[in-house]
C-alpha cells in the first residue's frame, strides 16, 4: 500500500474515532445524564393539557390603574378548569398577598382570603351573590 494511501487510511480512521467520541459524549449528556439545571428562568410559567388548553400559569402582572385605583405589580398563579375559568388564584404584591378558591359555577362565587399590608379578611360570596366579611 502507498504510503499516501496509509496516511489518509490513518487520518479517516483518527476522524472517525474522534467523531465516535464526540457523538457519544453529546448522547451521554443529552438522553443519560442525571445532572439538573440549577434554575428555570423565564417570563411566564403555562401548563397546558393534551387538547392544548391553558389549565395553569405563573406570571408577572406588571403595575396598572384600574377606576383610578392603582395596583401594585403582582406575581400571580392560576388554575384553571377545562373551560378556562380559574378555579385557584394566589397572588403576592409589595402591599400583601391573596388566595381566591372560586366554586367554578358563578363568576365571583367562592371564598377569597386576602393578607394586606391594610389588613387582613375573609370575603365568602355565595351562588346568589351574597357576600360575607369576615375580619379579625
Amino acid at each position: 500500500m502507498p504510503r499516501m494511501h496509509r496516511f489518509t487510511l490513518g487520518l479517516t480512521i483518527l476522524n472517525l474515532v474522534l467523531l465516535a467520541g464526540l457523538v457519544s459524549s453529546q448522547a451521554a449528556t443529552a438522553f443519560g445524564s442525571q445532572q439538573e439545571l440549577p434554575v428555570l428562568r423565564g417570563r411566564a410559567l403555562e401548563i397546558v393539557d393534551n387538547q392544548g388548553r391553558l389549565r395553569a400559569n405563573i406570571l408577572v402582572h406588571g403595575p396598572e390603574t384600574v377606576n383610578g385605583v392603582t395596583y401594585p405589580e403582582t406575581v400571580l398563579f392560576r388554575l384553571i378548569d377545562p373551560n378556562g375559568g380559574p378555579l385557584v388564584k394566589l397572588t403576592v404584591a409589595r402591599n400583601g398577598s391573596a388566595l381566591g378558591l372560586s366554586d367554578g359555577l358563578s363568576g365571583d362565587g367562592g371564598v377569597q382570603l386576602y393578607a394586606r399590608d391594610t389588613g387582613s379578611f375573609v370575603r365568602i360570596v355565595n351562588r346568589s351573590g351574597r357576600i360575607q366579611m369576615l375580619r379579625p
